[in-house]
């Protein structure tokens, strides 16, 4: 690791885990300028014999630089001195990282062996140039039927899940990992407390595909200026296994608004005024250059990113889901347990139904909600004691069933099995000529038992 000559010992404050350094110009013999997101040690002069405190650049004034300090200054007095290693915070990558799990610092935290020897890359850097993107075409399969069938996840896509604290979203989001057809699979969990952490290992080792994911883990306890490195630790090695071994990567992230209250937390310490509920001035561009890695890369492979948005108070106006909404391509609804097909919405899906996916999708896709819709109305009749007709029985049986058969996050179905469910539970409740599909279709997959 190569370190800068000159260590600056002038400590102008501490706030917080925030360290202010005096920096004169730039000494002759340097070996670069101190830069945005470089990496310093923090040598407590008073005890030598005590590890250096690693910090990062967070901002360049005039004649100073403010540095967060990752494990937090308990113990560091204003007699220390800081070197500045010359580059910004790296992560390992190699084949070997696979089936591993590290901490928000990069750090192995499951008791396997040091990666010490591996190559080291920086995070953070630029999105990809937008020639080298190719459209989306691709479908990733969950074998989750409401976004299998209904809201198609495509290869290159950004898009989060919107929850509420409480929600099930960390199990449909391991659910998801487990099942999903990607080559490699990259988690990144911020602000988790330890049994989530282990809730997400376990079950990629049940579901027998650790081998081909990597976890990057902030627990609730680590410091929080590591909360805000695991988004790009994570993407910077789901960029490099995509585009230098062409693999197809499924980002997962939880939670992204707990990296927006690390930022906020961080702002807060650095006295910036605060914009929306506190949140800092640029939360739009801080979000977008993490979302914005997604990307199918020409020749290459391809970056998927899928996280999870917790909205405070069931507020999609929340600066956090609402900044997230101009970024990402649609979203998942995770309400009362269900994915909600009526809050959800996939943009890119009509870029695979159809084309890459079985002849009768978006038949049966349209069909299925149209026939949800009505049962919903009809529940509502229920609700308000008017008489319900025939119709109305079988739509609420039909309602009943489509809860049950897919709307349930714990059912895991490969997208043409799931397909199949749904003619087979739409010849329990209704006769051919009320589904006004396509003849052919109907004449092909409508269950014959129940014909005519």
């Amino acid at each position: 690791m190569t370190q800068l000559l000159v260590r600056y010992s002038r400590i102008l404050e501490i706030v917080g885990d925030i360290v202010r350094v005096h920096v004169p110009s730039p000494a002759e013999g340097d070996v670069s300028a101190i830069g945005f997101g470089d990496l310093a040690l923090i040598e407590n002069i008073l005890d030598p014999d005590q590890p250096p405190y690693m910090a990062q650049v967070i901002q360049l004034d005039d004649d100073s630089v403010s540095l967060q300090v990752f494990s937090g200054t308990k113990g560091l007095s204003t007699k220390a001195g800081v070197r500045f290693l010359g580059h910004p915070m790296q992560v390992t990558f190699s084949p070997n990282i696979l089936g591993r799990a590290f901490s928000g610092s990069g750090r192995p935290i499951d008791g396997g062996p040091a990666l010490s020897e591996e190559a080291r890359i920086d995070i953070d850097g630029p999105t990809v140039n937008p020639v080298r993107r190719i459209l989306a075409s691709r479908m990733i399969r969950t074998n989750v039927p409401m976004i299998d069938v209904f809201n198609s996840l495509v290869e290159s896509q950004k898009i989060p899940i919107f929850s509420v604290a409480g929600e099930p979203y960390n199990r449909l989001l391991a659910q998801i990992g487990a099942n999903a057809d990607a080559d490699v699979v990259v988690f990144g969990g911020i602000g988790l407390i330890f049994d989530d952490y282990h809730f997400f290992r376990r079950a990629f080792e049940e579901a027998g595909v650790s081998a081909r994911t990597v976890t990057f883990a902030h627990l609730g306890s680590d410091p929080v200026v590591e909360g805000l490195l695991v988004p790009d630790m994570a993407l910077a090695v789901a960029e490099r296994f995509a585009v230098e071994e062409g693999k197809r990567v499924l980002v997962l992230l939880t939670d992204m608004t707990a990296y927006a209250d690390a930022l906020k937390e961080v702002g807060i310490s650095m006295e910036h005024v605060p914009s929306n509920r506190g949140y800092i001035g640029d939360l739009y561009s801080q979000l977008a250059r993490r979302y914005e890695k997604a990307c199918d890369y020409k020749g290459a492979g391809s970056v998927t990113i899928l996280s999870v948005t917790t909205m405070p108070g069931d507020d999609v106006t929340h600066p956090v889901p609402d900044n997230t909404g101009y970024i990402t391509e649609g979203q998942f609804y995770l309400h009362n347990g269900v994915l909600d097909p009526f809050g959800s919405l996939s943009r890119l899906k009509q870029h695979v139904i159809g084309k890459v996916t079985r002849e009768d999708h978006g038949q049966i896709m349209n069909t299925m909600v149209r026939f949800y819709a009505e049962a919903r109305d009809a529940q509502q009749k229920q609700a308000m004691s008017f008489d319900l007709t025939e119709y109305d029985e079988r739509l609420l049986q039909f309602g009943a069933l489509f809860r049950d058969r897919f709307m349930d996050i714990g059912v895991s179905l490969p997208l043409e099995e799931a397909l199949d469910l749904c003619w087979q539970t739409l010849s329990e409740c209704f006769q051919p000529e009320e589904l006004l599909m396509k003849q052919q279709l109907v004449d092909k997959y409508f269950p014959q038992r129940q014909a005519g």
